[in-house]
């Protein structure tokens, strides 16, 4: 993929490219959409979104909110993110999935968690290889039924890494059939990966998915490499992909968040 500078956004839908200052055409129907900032009074009398965030591998839900909050601060008056992390704790874990040689340690009480582990005996997870278990899945989404229900309604899903292939897989379920996971009105998925291995229902994972979905990932993401997220978008009709330059993080420049607030607009009201 091409590089850019560190305030550029490229957004994909099927097979074209479109990105200008005053508009973004979607592939549903090719129908420009309104720039937020043309209707400031309409969008200032709207309740914001409610969205359920899935929190990655090895993050404890406070270092979510924190790596999160540059997000959650754009999306203000839009959309409220509700952050969740894994049920499971990670053993001797030494940080974050996305710690950097700039990030700070997550505080002592918040002991990193995960949503599954892909072996029996260790507390580990590794996105990119056919894992021997799913030990911990089914924990993972009574999860989130439990968070849907008690915590909700929410208008849509995001989640991060690990957690961008739950709600994946969760949406898949919904649509589906369970009655634990009635579909939102749309996903948001951040460095996302189609889930692999035994336990994973993975039939349902090749059916094409019909909710209107935001993919956003990082040229050099070292972690989960683009062609991972690329193949997951491919899995949902007329996905909308937004490209960055930098790696294994939640992206919110100003040229990220004019697309974030393009795509939440649908659904505003």
């Amino acid at each position: 993929m091409g590089t850019s500078t560190g305030s550029e956004a490229r957004l994909r839908g099927g097979a074209g490219i479109w990105f200008r200052p005053s508009d973004i055409r979607f592939p549903l129907g090719e129908r420009l959409l309104p720039f937020p900032a043309a209707l400031p009074g309409k969008m200032a009398a709207q309740h914001p979104l409610r969205v359920l965030a899935l929190a990655g591998f090895r993050q404890s839900e406070r270092g979510f909110r924190e790596k999160s909050g540059a997000l959650r601060k754009a999306l203000r008056g839009r959309a409220e993110l509700v952050c969740l992390s894994g049920p499971h704790l990670v053993a001797d874990a030494a940080g974050p999935e996305d710690a950097g040689p700039d990030s700070e340690p997550c505080l002592p009480e918040e002991q990193p968690r995960g949503w599954w582990f892909s072996e029996e005996e260790a507390d580990v997870f590794d996105a990119l290889s056919q894992p021997t278990a799913c030990r911990g899945l089914e924990e993972a989404l009574e999860s989130v039924a439990q968070a849907l229900k008690k915590l909700g309604p929410f208008d849509g899903l995001l989640g991060f890494s690990q957690g961008a292939a739950l709600a994946a897989l969760v949406c898949a379920l919904g649509q589906a059939g369970d009655p634990r996971f009635p579909l939102p009105r749309f996903i948001i998925l951040i460095s996302g990966f189609c889930p692999r291995g035994l336990g994973l229902k993975e039939p349902i994972l090749q059916s094409p998915l019909s909710l209107p979905s935001l993919h956003v990932f990082g040229d050099t993401d070292c972690v989960i490499p683009f062609q991972e997220s690329m193949q997951l978008a491919s899995r949902f009709i007329g996905a909308i992909t937004l490209t960055h330059c930098g790696g294994h993080f939640i992206p919110a420049a100003a040229a990220q968040r004019q697309a974030y607030l393009k795509f939440l607009d649908q659904f505003a009201g």
